[in-house]
């Protein structure tokens, strides 16, 4: 019988496979209310993006029907759902804004 942390124990080393946690897409919607510079507003603000980036998600949202604004984690992704929801409604526009597991 062996004592845990003897002397003369041998410890072995375990690699732990640490799974990382699920990432989730941000996505805008297309509706036909919502005006094309308030939607590049909201990529400016909420996702650092630049004009030309924003333009050209904006774009994407417009003529594909959605556009992906970022891959965050679960709890920032869903954070930026409410932040650009609560905005939209704050001023009056239908955008809406979800996540979906990558």
């Amino acid at each position: 019988m062996s004592i845990p942390n003897a002397p003369g124990t041998v410890l072995e080393k375990q690699e732990v496979q640490i799974k990382p946690p699920p990432l989730y897409l941000v996505v805008l919607l297309n509706d036909d209310y919502t005006p094309m510079e308030f939607v590049i507003v909201v990529l400016q603000k909420f996702f650092n993006m630049g004009r030309e980036k924003a333009m050209q998600v904006m774009l994407k949202v417009h003529r594909e029907g959605r556009g992906v604004c970022g891959l965050f984690p679960r709890d920032i992704a869903a954070t930026k759902v409410e932040q650009v929801c609560g905005f939209a409604r704050q001023y009056q526009h239908p955008l809406q804004c979800v996540m979906e597991e990558a």
